[in-house]
C-alpha cells in the first residue's frame, strides 16, 4: 500500500488523488439565483443525500484549489437561500459539462449550455426541464471549513418538493435505474455511465440475519474457486438447507455426472462443485449454490 499524509503533498495533488479514488460520485446540478434575480447553473460532485426525515441533501461548492476563489453558486445561496438540485442523465452530460465553464458572474449557464428553464413551484431558482428528476430545496445552513484553496463549504438543503418524470417509474412505482440513465463523476476527465453491465443488484441484508462468512464451513470458506463476493452471498442466508434437500439436489443429472466422473478424484470433485456453485450464485440461486457446495461435505465425509 502507498501511504500518503495529506500534509506531505500539495493540496492540488491530494485533491486529484481523493477524486480519483472516491468514485463514482453523484452530481448535484444546482440552479441558484442572486438577490438581483440572476440565475446560475453549475454541477458539483461533492454531493449526496444525508437523511429522509427531514429529507436532506448536501453539496459543497468548495473554494477553487487553483486560485482560492469562491463559486457563484455559493455566493448566490448566501444571498437567496434556495436551490434546485437537478439530476444529470447521460443524454445531458455534455451540456452539463459545458455549464461548468467559469463564465463571468451574471452569465446564465442555462442559455450557454442550451438547457430550458422551468419555473419552480416553491423556490425562486428555476429547474432544468431536461433533467429526469429535480428537488426544490431550502438552504438550512452553510458550514465553511476554511478560507484556503480547496476548503469545503457544506450547503445543507432541505427538500421541499420533488419532481420526477413519469417515464422513470417501473410497474411497482419505483424508480428504474435503467430509465434514470444517470451519470457520475470519476477522477480527472472521467465519468461513469450507470447503464448496461454497470448496473447490478445486491440483496440488502435487512429481511433476515445472515449466518455470516465466519459460519461457512472451512472447506468452502477457503475455496480455491469462490471469491469474496461469492462468500458474501453465501453468508447472507439465514440458515443452511436441510440435509434431505441437499441429498435431493444431489440427484440432479449434472451432480451425479460429476460424482461419477470424479469418483477417484476427490479434489477434482470439490473444484467442479465449487465452480458449479459459483455459476448458480451468478444466476442469483444462492440456496441451490449451498446445496451444491454441501455435496462436497457429504462426499468428504
Amino acid at each position: 500500500m502507498k501511504i500518503i499524509d495529506p500534509k506531505d503533498v500539495s493540496v492540488a495533488e491530494f485533491h486529484g488523488l481523493m477524486l480519483g479514488a472516491i468514485a463514482p460520485r453523484p452530481i448535484a446540478f444546482a440552479s441558484t439565483m442572486d438577490q438581483e434575480g440572476l440565475v446560475n447553473l453549475s454541477p458539483f460532485s461533492f454531493f449526496n443525500a444525508f437523511g429522509s426525515n427531514p429529507p436532506l441533501l448536501i453539496f459543497s461548492p468548495a473554494r477553487r484549489v487553483r486560485n482560492n476563489t469562491t463559486k457563484h453558486s455559493l455566493e448566490n445561496v448566501k444571498e437567496v437561500p434556495e436551490v434546485v438540485i437537478n439530476i444529470v442523465s447521460y443524454s445531458m452530460v455534455q451540456q452539463m459539462s459545458l455549464s461548468s465553464t467559469e463564465y463571468p458572474k451574471g452569465v446564465n449557464e442555462f442559455v450557454k449550455a442550451g438547457f430550458s428553464e422551468m419555473p419552480s413551484q416553491i423556490v425562486k431558482p428555476p429547474r432544468v426541464k431536461e433533467s429526469p428528476a429535480a428537488f426544490e430545496c431550502r438552504v438550512r445552513d452553510i458550514i465553511s471549513f476554511g478560507k484556503e484553496g480547496g476548503a469545503a463549504n457544506l450547503v445543507i438543503c432541505e427538500i421541499l418538493l420533488a419532481h420526477f418524470k413519469d417515464e422513470l417509474f417501473d410497474d411497482q412505482g419505483k424508480i428504474d435505474p435503467h430509465k434514470l440513465d444517470a451519470v457520475a463523476r470519476m477522477g480527472g476527465n472521467w465519468y461513469c455511465h450507470a447503464q448496461g453491465q454497470a448496473l447490478f443488484e445486491v440483496e440488502k441484508p435487512v429481511k433476515n440475519i445472515g449466518i455470516g462468512v465466519d459460519q461457512i464451513p472451512e472447506p468452502i470458506r477457503f475455496s480455491m474457486v469462490l471469491t469474496g463476493n461469492d462468500l458474501g452471498k453465501l453468508g447472507n442466508v439465514p440458515q443452511l438447507p436441510l440435509k434431505e434437500d441437499i441429498e435431493e439436489f444431489g440427484n440432479r443429472d449434472e451432480i451425479r455426472e460429476m460424482k461419477v466422473r470424479f469418483q477417484n478424484d476427490k479434489e477434482g470433485l470439490v473444484i467442479h462443485l465449487h465452480q458449479y456453485a459459483q455459476e448458480l450464485l451468478h444466476e442469483g440461486k444462492t440456496m441451490d449454490a449451498w446445496k451444491a457446495l454441501l455435496q462436497t461435505t457429504l462426499e468428504m465425509g
